[in-house]
């Protein structure tokens, strides 16, 4: 069990969309190509990649974890130099951004490009 209010490495970022293609064929895309791409990277320092819908499926959240700002930094490189990094626009555009953790320069400089809110760790715990 993690100590209260200990520092925290890890970094979280939410990434809110507004889906602009058919519902279903944005839920195949997550499920059947980028979820898949992803987990297939292995990137070790990625803890998770998920996405959540709105019951009409026109909304859309990715959050991902990670363990500190090094893995979300690569985790954004793989993105750019990937396929599915074109493909996304096809289906959302991209409403807000956040950033929860205390990231690195270079990654506040990433995620300033994609005019992110970034808010960083306070308190609190974590169990894992």
């Amino acid at each position: 069990m993690g100590e209260l209010n200990i520092g925290s490495e890890r970094i979280i970022t939410v990434i809110q969309c507004n889906v602009k293609s058919d519902p279903e064929e944005f839920k195949k895309w997550i499920n059947d190509r980028a979820s898949k791409y992803v987990y297939e990277l292995k990137e070790e320092n990625t803890i998770s990649y998920e996405w959540f819908l709105s019951n009409d499926g026109n909304k859309a959240t990715l959050v991902e974890s990670f363990t500190n700002s090094d893995a979300t930094v690569q985790r954004f490189k793989n993105h750019g130099a990937s396929p599915i990094a074109n493909e996304v626009v096809e289906f959302v555009y991209f409403e807000a951004v956040y950033c929860f953790g205390n990231p690195k320069d270079d990654l506040k400089e990433m995620l300033g490009a994609w005019g992110a809110i970034i808010q960083n760790h306070f308190c609190g715990f974590n169990h894992s």
